[in-house]
């Protein structure tokens, strides 16, 4: 039996769905589709400019897991540029992460919660590790 799929923690869902090329009527034209995990690898490797092991800590995956989320986004965006198709970012195995402001260390797993408006933390209150996610309150 095989292992289900984790849900990628994603901070941002995109307002746009879908890009095509100008000029071509859509009945003409191929898709690519762009899971929303894919789109939101992109955004925290090429927009922000994140390495792998702290894109991947924020998703909630393994850095080798991100790398290969980012890997097969860059091949669906060469494949409509290159190809002329279009893109339509939908699905995926995500859940949106915007609500709760409760953060989990990666080093020594500790929890801890900030309040709204405060900005995102620096570090760790516990160990000073700088890296960790924000994840979901359980209700």
């Amino acid at each position: 039996m095989v292992r289900p799929r984790k849900n990628r923690i994603v901070a941002f869902n995109p307002d746009v769905s879908y890009f095509k090329p100008r000029g071509i009527p859509m009945i003409e034209l191929e898709e690519v589709c762009l899971t929303v995990d894919e789109c939101e690898s992109i955004r925290l490797a090429d927009l922000i400019g994140m390495s792998h092991e702290e894109a991947g800590c924020r998703m909630g995956v393994s850095r080798a897991t991100f790398g290969r989320i980012v890997q097969q986004a860059r091949k669906n965006i060469a494949d409509a540029l290159i190809n002329g198709k279009a893109i339509n970012i939908e699905g995926g195995n995500y859940r949106i992460n915007d609500e709760e402001r409760i953060f989990v260390c990666c080093k020594c797993n500790k929890k801890w919660e900030e309040s709204r408006g405060t900005g995102r933390p620096g570090y760790c209150p516990s160990c000073k590790h700088g890296k960790f996610i924000r994840v979901w309150k359980k209700k």
